[in-house]
């Protein structure tokens, strides 16, 4: 985390997953100073809402395919990532 860490909202789920995994390796480490892994542990927890949001947006999307009796896709709505 630096102060040039980009708007979280505007990461991917992987680029959002790998950054929680290097918050976590870093206070794994237990190599940073309290006041720093109280701020690695904030934006790991912002991270981590991110990600499940990202996932609850594309199961709803999954959730919204429709297919015929015959198994195919007859339609797909497409999923809102806000």
């Amino acid at each position: 985390m630096t102060d040039a860490s980009p708007d979280i909202s505007t990461l991917s789920f992987e680029e959002a997953l790998s950054q929680l995994e290097k918050v976590v390796q870093k206070l794994e480490s237990g190599a940073a100073p309290l006041e720093e892994s109280l701020k690695l542990y904030t934006y790991g927890a912002e991270l981590k809402a991110h990600c499940e949001k990202r996932l609850e947006d594309a199961r709803l999307q999954v959730e919204k395919i429709s297919l015929s009796k015959t198994g195919q896709v007859e339609g797909v709505a497409p999923a809102e990532f806000n």
